[in-house]
């Protein structure tokens, strides 16, 4: 049956508004970290980090005792399980998951494992100027000048995992013609 928007199926909530918030929350961090770090403007990298701290944990938490579709149990698989999808998105006959299929879960669980370890290399970062990470002071120079360059490193991967993320998100639309973007911005989707 058709509905007001051409679509066909039963309409069904999938993303609650934690995991929405949460997640539309953390790309707009990832661009106010990326542009302050970029302007050195590291009081405002600092605190957009620890709040990023804030949010990763949140959601962590989130993923064990929040709503079904929420919870990594519903949706983090086995490396059979990932490896059939795959194949099966590659032969373009993937089957439909309400929530994150096998390879999207372990992007979540990547995505959000490297966010939290980035944030916590910066409290520990300094710029040897101006700006000392708030716990950088409990480290020797040397420790905290290693633990900046790994906080640098670890940026350019996640800028990867971000890229392959969203190429993640345009393939489903293009190959499977679902539309991943709508759900997390309504927490709804169509079940055909």
């Amino acid at each position: 049956m058709k509905d007001a928007d051409g679509g066909v199926g039963k309409v069904v909530t999938v993303w609650d508004l934690p995991v929405r918030v949460v997640h539309w929350s953390l790309v707009a961090l990832v661009a106010v970290l990326m542009v302050s770090a970029k302007l050195g403007e590291m009081q405002i990298h600092g605190k957009a980090g620890l709040v990023m701290i804030g949010l990763v944990l949140f959601r962590l938490c989130w993923g064990v005792v929040g709503t079904p579709n929420a919870r990594f149990v519903s949706f983090l698989r086995g490396p059979g399980a990932v490896a059939s999808y795959a194949w099966a998105f590659l032969r373009g006959r993937a089957p439909r998951h309400l929530g994150h299929n096998p390879l999207g879960g372990w992007m979540v669980a990547v995505l959000l494992t490297v966010l939290l370890v980035q944030a916590v290399l910066g409290l520990f970062a300094t710029d040897d100027i101006l700006f000392d990470g708030p716990l950088a002071h409990l480290v020797s120079s040397s420790t905290s000048a290693f633990l900046t360059g790994l906080h640098k490193l670890l940026f350019k991967a996640l800028l990867a995992l971000v890229g392959l993320h969203v190429l993640g998100v345009l393939a489903h639309l293009v190959v499977e013609r679902e539309n991943l973007v709508r759900p997390m911005l309504t927490g709804r989707k169509r079940l055909s």
